[in-house]
């Protein structure tokens, strides 16, 4: 399993540990969208609020365990922490990323919680 990042990718997960707002939110395209936990943020204002509260405002890392690129988009699977509520998760909080870009910014992203097929 690859696991090495590059271009807007590595710095958008490089600015999420860092717990750097402005670097996330520029990481991302002006119209781009980002669906987390079945709710979806459109726009660099909405994205900026959903990352202050709920990325650095709970001190979220990821640690990147796959990189796979799949028809230009890539998915980047990764350990979640941080100080959010874990009531119920398991101890370690796997979650699937899926990211578009598009002329060196993030146009959509897309985290799932997935679980594997049961056959």
């Amino acid at each position: 399993m690859a696991t090495e990042l590059t271009g807007v990718i590595a710095e958008h997960i490089a600015a999420v540990n860092a717990f750097d707002t402005d670097a996330i939110v520029a990481t991302f395209a002006e119209d781009a969208y980002v669906n987390d936990n079945h709710r979806e943020f459109t726009g660099r204002a909405a994205i900026r609020r959903w990352v202050e509260r709920e990325m650095v405002g709970d001190k979220v890392t990821i640690d990147v365990r796959e990189v796979a690129g799949h028809y230009g988009d890539t998915i980047v699977r990764g350990a979640y922490d941080g100080t959010y509520d874990k009531t119920n998760l398991p101890d370690e909080v796997i979650l699937s990323n899926y990211f578009s870009v598009r002329d060196g910014k993030i146009v959509s992203l897309v985290v799932i919680n997935n679980r594997p097929a049961g056959y």
